[in-house]
């Protein structure tokens, strides 16, 4: 890019050199009209300069899909003529993965997501396209992950990870997939076998093609993965249902609470802000429209106020009675030192095989103290807090953290500012989401 800038400069010095020197140039002083048709001429070419350099300065992010233009094919969207909860298999193969790049299970860091954005909040879907190389992401924190599996699998089990006989076939699939894409994408951890693959770090071999299979199928899709992990099927009513999944480090939510339900029921049974307003239509047109070769991403955020990755303790206790669990149980302006930043990547496909449409869920959950460190994080943060509505506050649980937190975050920003940090250029330096 600067290569093509600099080139950009010398072609419009070499111009106003030669415009200097042309003859015409030259007979054209002495014509008062033709120096103010050169004069507009210069100013002309000037500004086409300065916005072909702004052109070729733009950040590579520029040509990241943006989101409204999903959502809005997906409003607009009509849905194919065809019988309702019925799917004809498609003949699709994923494109091979490429290894991760110096990937490595021990030093591999995270990848920094901070979904927030300067207020003003909007409600959205937020759904981006997605590289099918980024289709599970895993790095250092892997071995803690999957112990924390191990243990919330054998603690819990069908409770947290479950599959509906009618969902046998789809879940096979996903692991088919797995074992399929994981050993391509890392090599070093993942090794295909015959019947399925081997961890080459923990010893486990995973046999997919046995029957019956060992354990559940989503309970063995769960330990291969730091996703939580969901999948969906159309039913004759023309709705989705959620009747696949292994959900172990929701954090806010459990499996056996959503099991069977549909898609909108999910939702509202969760109090999702602006769900029915703003998101149930697209929501819908979007899982009757998405494709096996169209994958897309989205990512969200919360604050949690204890440390506690699998299930948030400070809002109760996980298996408490109906009515003892939420926000109104936490303790209120905890002390900054247990604040943490959650946030979430997501991933939806479908499975060209079954239909169904996967979900993974995949969780980064790092200190308050820690992310705020980083440069334009503290303001922007505390700017998208301020800017909840009062529906999304609810949710979040912000009225028993705010006050704390934001006197955190401003007093962080302005320590960033006051050491030289330029406001004005966080858009060149950090682009949203990241």
């Amino acid at each position: 890019m600067d290569k093509r800038v600099e080139k950009c400069r010398k072609l419009a010095g070499d111009v106003v050199k030669h415009m200097k020197t042309s003859p015409v140039t030259q007979r054209a002083m002495d014509s008062p009209k033709l120096i103010l048709y050169g004069a507009l001429f210069a100013a002309l070419a000037s500004w086409l300069l300065v916005r072909a350099i702004q052109y070729l300065k733009q950040p590579s992010y520029s040509s990241r899909p943006s989101t409204p233009t999903i959502e809005k094919a997906a409003r607009s969207f009509k849905a194919p003529e065809r019988k309702p909860g019925v799917w004809e298999p498609m003949d699709f193969k994923r494109p091979t993965a490429p290894p991760a790049p110096n990937w490595n299970v021990h030093t591999t860091k995270p990848n920094a997501y901070r979904p927030f954005r300067h207020g003003p909040y909007h409600i959205t879907m937020g759904l981006r396209n997605m590289n099918w190389d980024e289709w599970i992401e895993l790095d250092n924190h892997y071995l803690k992950y999957h112990a924390d599996k191990a243990k919330r699998i054998e603690e819990r089990g069908s409770k947290c990870s479950y599959t509906d006989p009618i969902a046998f076939d789809g879940a096979v699939e996903l692991l088919e997939e797995f074992c399929d894409y994981l050993p391509e994408r890392y090599p070093s951890l993942y090794k295909k076998t015959p019947v399925g693959m081997d961890n080459l770090v923990t010893g486990e071999s995973f046999n997919i093609v046995e029957r019956p299979l060992i354990e559940d199928p989503m309970q063995m899709a769960a330990r291969m993965t730091q996703d939580d992990l969901a999948i969906m099927f159309e039913k004759e009513d023309g709705q989705y249902y959620l009747l696949a999944g292994s959900i172990l480090l929701a954090g806010f939510w459990k499996l056996e609470d959503k099991l069977g339900m549909p898609l909108s029921e999910i939702h509202t049974s969760g109090n999702v802000p602006g769900y029915k307003t703003k998101l149930e239509k697209g929501m819908m047109n979007f899982f009757r429209r998405v494709q096996p070769n169209g994958p897309v991403q989205r990512n969200n955020y919360f604050i949690q106020v204890d440390d506690c990755l699998p299930w948030s303790s400070s809002i109760g206790d996980e298996d408490g009675a109906e009515g003892t669990v939420g926000w109104f149980t936490a303790e209120k302006n905890k002390a900054i030192s247990h604040h943490y930043f959650r946030s979430e990547r997501q991933s939806l496909r479908r499975l060209p095989r079954s239909g169904g449409v996967v979900f993974t869920i995949r969780t980064y959950f790092h200190p308050i103290t820690e992310i705020c460190e980083e440069p334009y994080v503290p303001g922007r943060l505390a700017s998208a807090v301020r800017s909840w509505g009062d529906d999304v506050s609810r949710y979040k649980g912000k009225e028993r953290y705010e006050e704390v937190l934001l006197e955190y975050l401003d007093g962080k920003h302005r320590e960033q500012v006051e050491a030289g940090l330029e406001v004005e250029k966080e858009e060149e330096v950090r682009a949203y989401p990241y």
